[in-house]
């Protein structure tokens, strides 16, 4: 049933002879392609192994019960053993988004609500910072934009793993399902007849780029300067520090004010830039890939309202996966496993569906 997993426990065997011998990591950067390589396909081996073992015993059983009537239960046992390790075989040999492993540049942005909405931004960003130390990821607010109740219009946050992540577990591997528009209904501090108002904030998702994954010609941008606006503070409105970059070619922006000077507000509005334009090239060549390759790339729709905050009935739903619990205040305080685990099983039951069709 799995003989292609053969080739890949000689290449798993090849990896680790190779990652013990000293000169290999003489080249940083190829030492850790190679260990990236050889922990996805560690679980493979695990559990291709147990599978095969699985059903040596399965044979072994059928021969003693044979003769013996009692071991029939242990065939049974074994069979259902075997059953489990080919569906977990089966989504190990799935394929991954080749972008899992990438820190991520998160964005959230009020959207229509007024202060509701950015009150409700800011409630989203402490939760993806409360989940964030939940896991151990290390998180960076680049720029923001705060309204005048302590909201956030807009603000933009870098989450990095510590670390080599586990296959699967790495930060675009569990946010990329977050993007879309994630609507709140509450009564709003700002209402004074409490009735229930529903707003709306939108969150963005990328993989952050490196410098080599994405060219930028100095001539394709345009660099506008310009004062900081906010709430107050010692840098807003007192010099030209605030940076917006613009790539002409694609039309694509992003600025940068939260820091002090304009060369750091440029540094860190070039880092939104490169992983906005990654993300750009890659919804391109999905969109020119055919329909079996777009299946296996992202099958979890990202499209608007994609998950309600109900504060009343202290309910979270997911509206792509038909998850829904009544821990809202557990998962505003950054318990968010069980929501975005719904998406990663929704994507790889449609992953695998495609991978069967084909």
């Amino acid at each position: 049933m799995f003989e292609a997993v053969e080739e890949l426990l000689v290449e798993h065997a090849d990896l680790e002879k190779r990652l013990a011998d000293p000169s290999v990591h003489a080249d940083q950067a190829n030492a850790r392609k190679l260990a990236k390589r050889y922990a996805e396909l560690t679980p493979i081996t695990r559990v291709y192994r147990e599978w095969r073992q699985a059903g040596e015993d399965i044979e072994a059983a059928r021969e003693l019960a044979a003769e013996d009537p009692e071991f029939i239960s242990e065939v049974k046992d074994s069979e259902q053993r075997q059953g489990e390790l080919t569906e977990e075989l089966r989504l190990l040999l799935v394929p991954r988004d080749p972008s899992d492993d990438k820190d991520v540049i998160l964005e959230i942005k009020a959207g229509e609500g007024g202060e509701e909405s950015a009150l409700f931004a800011g409630d989203l960003l402490r939760m993806y910072l409360r989940f964030a130390e939940r896991i151990g990821w290390k998180t960076e607010v680049i720029d923001s934009n705060e309204s005048d109740l302590g909201g956030y219009k807009d603000v933009s946050v870098a989450v990095k793993t510590k670390g080599n992540a586990e296959p699967g577990q790495g930060v675009w591997a569990r946010l990329k399902y977050e993007g879309g528009v994630h609507r709140v209904q509450r009564v709003p501090a700002t209402e004074s007849q409490g009735r229930i108002h529903t707003s709306a904030a939108g969150v963005l998702v990328t993989p952050e780029a490196e410098e080599v994954e994405v060219e930028i010609l100095a001539n394709d941008l345009r660099i506008d300067v310009y004062r900081s606006s906010g709430p107050g503070g010692q840098s807003v409105n007192t010099t030209d520090s605030a940076v917006r970059i613009t790539h002409l070619p694609t039309g694509i922006v992003a600025s940068c004010q939260n820091e002090k000077s304009q060369l750091q507000n440029k540094e860190q509005a070039m880092r939104i830039l490169r992983s906005r334009l990654l993300a750009a090239a890659q919804e391109e060549a999905e969109r020119e890939a055919s329909d079996a390759r777009r299946s296996q790339v992202r099958t979890v729709d990202r499209s608007e309202r994609i998950r309600t905050y109900n504060y009343p009935e202290n309910r979270i739903s997911d509206h792509r996966t038909g998850f829904k619990a009544y821990n809202l205040d557990q998962v505003l305080d950054g318990d968010l496993n069980a929501v975005i685990q719904s998406c990663v099983d929704r994507d790889a039951e449609a992953k695998l569906a495609a991978a069967q069709e084909n």
